[in-house]
């Protein structure tokens, strides 16, 4: 403190940098706890869509995912603790009559707990997981998300990311 009672920038305490690291064994029940998070967003924003609840096999699917080949699990720490996640995967799509083939890094899951956000933690996973994807050739990094999820749409945005193709559903 100064000697009138301010912070100075001698003094102010120093701000937390996200680790961004591929996910660890000992990481994936952290990650669940995320991934429920998650789901109860998507159950409230679209329940004719998303299960409630979070049953084992959502739980033990983690582990289906972390052992798949095409896909990797990133998590980012403040503090020593994983505040936030993504799951990515690698897809192909072939070329047909219409389109070029299209190959493509997907981030199928993204989520940074409530209590770090505006911390640089969802910022700091996509540099990682850019940074990656380049290292590893990619051209194309894609995602989806579901349109209640207008928070996420603003962060999306704000990192680079545009939209190229809408789903639209009518009720009857």
């Amino acid at each position: 403190m100064s000697d009138n009672g301010t912070q100075t920038k001698e003094n102010r305490p120093e701000k937390s940098v996200p680790e961004v690291r591929f996910a660890r064994e000992e990481d994936l029940e952290r990650v669940n706890e995320l991934r429920r998070v998650v789901n109860d967003l998507h159950v409230k924003g679209k329940p004719d869509v998303f299960k409630p609840g979070f049953c084992d096999e959502l739980r033990d699917y983690i582990h289906v995912i972390r052992s798949d080949p095409n896909k990797k699990i990133v998590v980012a720490e403040l503090e020593g603790k994983v505040c936030g996640f993504a799951v990515l995967n690698h897809i192909v799509k072939p070329e047909n009559p219409f389109m070029y083939e299209r190959d493509f890094l997907d981030i199928d899951e993204f989520a940074v707990d409530t209590a770090c956000r505006r911390r640089g933690v969802a910022s700091a996973m996509v540099a990682f997981i850019r940074g990656w994807a380049k290292e590893q050739g990619y051209k194309r990094l894609e995602l989806n998300m579901w349109e209640f999820n207008q928070g996420a749409l603003a962060f999306y945005e704000a990192a680079g990311f545009s939209t190229y193709r809408r789903y639209m559903e009518m009720f009857l």
